[in-house]
């Protein structure tokens, strides 16, 4: 197993982003041969009513990881909830899932965003470099 740190995790409902502010968190590549990860997030309990809505659904919930750096790509996932625990003032999200797309799709998908919405020449060139510093909030996956 490989572990890392959690820099930022988003959810992704339908194209919406919300942000979960982290304490801390890690994720974990389990090298099962099912391409199975683990993802703990710490953060404040007032997304516990979020989070136990979402455990108690039955479709996938859909995450994007950055992992180590805030410079890396975000790494989109196919959760669900295993666990959420309470602490005093924060809480403990454990989701187990499967990585979604490759790590360099976000590009592509960036440009063809940008494309779509009539970015062209030099504007295009300045608006993809502008959104890859802010790639957080980009959903990386829009068709899974």
């Amino acid at each position: 197993m490989k572990t890392f740190k959690i820099v930022s995790l988003q959810v992704i409902d339908n194209e919406n982003i919300i942000d979960i502010v982290l304490e801390d968190g890690l994720i974990i590549n389990k090298e099962d041969g099912k391409m199975t990860w683990l993802i703990e997030a710490y953060t404040d309990k007032k997304y516990y009513d979020f989070f136990r809505t979402a455990q108690q659904m039955t479709n996938d919930l859909k995450v994007q990881v950055i992992i180590t750096n805030e410079a890396n790509d975000p790494a989109p996932f196919r959760t669900h909830i295993r666990c959420i625990k309470l602490f005093e003032k924060n809480m403990s999200v454990l989701l187990e899932g499967h990585l979604n797309v490759k790590r360099n799709e976000y590009a592509e998908l960036l440009l063809n965003e940008l494309v779509q919405e009539g970015f062209a020449g030099d504007n295009l060139l300045a608006e993809f470099k502008n959104r890859m510093r802010k790639k957080t909030k980009y959903p990386v996956s829009k068709n899974n």
